[in-house]
């Protein structure tokens, strides 16, 4: 099968403000004045297909001579609205051929939002089979900053389309080509250490994680830097391009979905772009252990003690806990440089899953301002995060008698947490860091969230960096 082609993909593009067709907003409160509103025969067919303002219903208008007039969109209630996002998605998905603009009172964070969520909506997958759309387009809503939103929905596109390529065409040298070609498009240095060289170059653990990867499929720490003033950020993706689970196999189901374990990469890939599209004033570095989890030969053991970068050692006591090892030579590496903030993104536990859901990724930090600040982005820009606690009750969980860290303790609770705090051993100089334990996937199909690869938190970290980078230090 052929590579992917290298090139950035794009979301569509907002039009110019107040062209287009009007699409209105009907909330279910405003139900019967917007059917009096409506011109008799108009009135007539609202009624008679059953309009009732519910959140994503549709309803068409016709003119006179059968051509499409308009669109009513079901608004809900606020209940309704809360229980989800980016809901003129399920318009967008849909929408009859041609220009639209909206028309509501709504705030300028929700008339974002709603432009945002027709973008997202209108991003497909076609590498490999073609999924087109009709030719619609919506004008960007008055008070809205149409570069903005066109920023962050590239990010989204480049993030869904790393995760949703098949493993075969996505491996560790395809995650460091998509990097490179991002960096490229930002005038940033990129560099690579590749297979036995990240020995000489003291990242045993990435390396003992990928050494039983075929031929042309070799682990790799790979990085660029941009940007010359300001706070500087370091980002953190895990990269496993394929996690068979190694020597502790995972079952057949549980490898189904493992292409999308390079979604940390792929969601720092999302946020790196966003930020050098914006041009912040920060000092951006960024760091993708890449390795394809194995089995073959040379593929490391349950039982065996690894030395990490950062010196401390690591008893393997599952090797299905690779992404952890990959990422804390990484850490290691990006602290020793003492950045002001450092965040990392990993598709990482299971448990994450159980706890909190598909749709709602928790995040660790033990900064009280990040911890406010990550919180209050994501709300803003409707990108669900959720705290959890760096909990030094389970430090003992991570602590084996013959080396310094266990890298899967046994008992099978707080997964999350202790993978948390064992990324953690690996940050001591930054000035503030969190750590993403994502999911990186959208199960089923919803408003502005096709099936498939997904970013989450991105936009929330976005919008924490933007503010730091204004205030010109490593805090808000």
């Amino acid at each position: 099968m052929s590579e992917p082609d290298d090139d950035l993909p794009r979301a569509d593009r907002l039009g110019p403000a107040g062209e287009g067709r009007p699409l209105r907003l009907i909330p279910r409160d405003g139900l019967d004045a917007a059917l009096a509103a409506l011109p008799p025969a108009q009135r007539a067919w609202a009624e008679a297909n059953g309009f009732k303002g519910r959140l994503g219903q549709t309803l068409p208008l016709p003119s006179e001579d059968g051509a499409v007039d308009g669109a009513r969109f079901g608004w809900g209630d606020a209940a309704a609205r809360a229980r989800s996002r980016f809901h003129l998605g399920a318009f967008a998905a849909k929408a009859p051929k041609g220009a639209w603009r909206i028309e509501a009172d709504l705030p300028p964070q929700d008339l974002e939002e709603a432009a945002l969520g027709w973008l997202l909506a209108r991003l497909r997958f076609e590498d490999y089979k073609a999924a087109p759309l009709p030719a619609a387009t919506l004008a960007a809503p008055e008070g809205v900053d149409p570069d903005r939103v066109h920023r962050l929905a590239d990010a989204v596109a480049l993030t869904r389309r790393l995760i949703d390529t098949p493993a075969e065409d996505m491996g560790p040298a395809r995650i460091e080509a998509a990097a490179r070609a991002l960096a490229a498009a930002h005038g940033a240095a990129a560099s690579s250490i590749v297979g036995d060289a990240l020995l000489a170059e003291n990242f045993p653990m990435i390396h003992a994680v990928g050494r039983a990867a075929a031929p042309g499929r070799e682990p790799r720490l790979i990085r660029f830097d941009w940007g010359g003033e300001g706070p500087r950020i370091t980002l953190v993706g895990k990269g496993i391009a394929f996690d068979t689970g190694g020597l502790g196999i995972k079952p057949g189901a549980s490898m189904a979905l493992m292409k999308k374990d390079m979604g940390g990469a792929a969601q720092v890939l999302g946020l790196a772009r966003a930020i050098m599209d914006a041009g912040l004033k920060v000092r951006l570095t960024v760091l993708i252990p890449s390795a394809e989890n194995a089995i073959s030969g040379p593929a490391f053991r349950p039982g065996d003690v690894l030395r990490s970068r950062k010196g401390l050692t690591v008893e393997v006591n599952h090797t299905d806990a690779e992404g952890r090892l990959v990422l804390a030579d990484a850490l290691a590496l990006g602290d020793e440089a003492a950045p002001d903030l450092m965040l990392c993104f990993a598709t990482l536990t299971g448990a994450a899953r159980v706890a909190l859901g598909p749709e709602l990724p928790p995040f660790y930090t033990d900064d009280e301002a990040l911890a406010a600040d990550l919180s209050a982005a994501a709300a803003h820009v409707a990108d669900p995060i959720w705290r959890l606690p760096f909990w030094p009750g389970y430090e003992e969980k991570i602590e084996p008698a013959i080396a310094d860290l266990d890298n899967a303790p046994a008992g099978g609770m707080a997964g999350s947490i202790t993978a948390a705090l064992f990324l953690k051993r690996f940050v001591e100089a930054a000035g503030a860091f969190a750590h993403f334990d994502v999911y990186g996937w959208t199960p089923a199909s919803k408003p502005g969230r096709p099936k498939g690869g997904e970013a989450q938190g991105l936009r929330a970290a976005f919008e924490v960096i933007a503010a730091r980078a204004a205030s010109g230090s490593g805090a808000a």
